[in-house]
């Protein structure tokens, strides 16, 4: 009889369920990298109970190892459940696949007790439940791993957008510090983020401080550039602030054109002109006694 007719995995889950609950919350706890700070005692032990039932659902209806067929799906979409919420929770890649291979010796035990008389059932069963929870131990991580590449690929999405601030120096004039250097993703937020402002600000000029940009080569250039000419399609003017005299020869011996941009050495430079830009002016006021 093929291993998926004659498979006992389910009625030793049925008969001794109790026990495997029992201990496997205590191989759980007992483990290294088991953290009670991000979970609790009795969520774990929920937890455990409802992957115990599904799993002893999926097994009596005789598949063998094969853990990708739809009498599994449910089971799967829990520990698809369980991986993200630790990936995000910041559990480790151990911390959160030992919650299914930490059943391996339960079971194993369970299935000695039960199939001890004969040792070549016992040998094939062992075998075939160790596979299947290999299969879903790994499962268990191909999740967890894609799910902290999400978290990851937020976070920096966040930094990206903290890292840009739009601000408002005046009545129609916008700031744009930037900061680190300048790729096509972070080009991408700038420009969203500028352009979002000046739609909300009716702006008439920003200004693009690179003071904190290390470098400036080709690609940097087309970025900026990129962004001044969206921005004047909204109906803006762009000054780039922050020209260091090596930045500017660096400029001059790429053959970059800023020719059509209005640039400044400083942020206060700049400021002056935005506001002569829009009508304004800043003047001195006699010194208070």
């Amino acid at each position: 009889m093929s291993p998926a007719t004659s498979s006992r995995l389910p009625q030793v889950l049925e008969r001794r369920e109790a026990e495997i609950l029992d201990r496997w919350m205590k191989e759980q706890l007992a483990a290294v990298s088991a953290r009670r700070d991000l979970m609790s005692e009795g969520q774990l032990r929920e937890q455990s109970k409802e992957f115990l039932g599904l799993m002893k659902q999926a097994t009596s209806k005789g598949t063998g190892t094969n853990v990708t067929g739809p009498e599994w799906r449910v089971a799967r979409e829990m520990l698809s459940d369980i991986s993200r919420s630790r990936a995000a929770k910041g559990f480790t890649p151990s911390e959160t696949a030992i919650f299914v291979f930490s059943l391996k010796q339960p079971v194993f035990e369970a299935m000695r007790q039960e199939l001890g008389s004969d040792p070549a059932a016992l040998a094939d069963e062992v075998w075939n439940t160790s596979l299947l929870l290999d299969q879903l131990g790994l499962y268990t991580t191909e999740v967890f791993q894609k799910g902290r590449e999400e978290v990851i690929a937020r976070q920096q999405q966040e930094m990206l957008e903290l890292s840009t601030p739009v601000v408002k120096l005046w009545d129609g004039v916008l700031g744009l510090p930037m900061i680190g250097t300048l790729d096509s993703a972070r080009t991408q937020v700038v420009m969203e983020s500028l352009l979002q402002r000046i739609v909300e600000t009716g702006a008439d000029v920003a200004i693009i401080d690179i003071t904190g940009v290390p470098t400036v080569d080709t690609l940097v250039a087309q970025h900026l550039i990129k962004t001044i000419t969206a921005a004047r399609l909204m109906g803006a003017e762009c000054i780039i602030s922050g020209i260091r005299p090596q930045i500017a020869a660096t400029i001059v011996h790429l053959g970059v054109d800023l020719s059509m941009v209005i640039t400044k050495a400083t942020l206060a430079d700049a400021f002056s002109v935005a506001l002569a830009r829009v009508g304004l002016s800043v003047q001195p006021t006699p010194a208070r006694k």
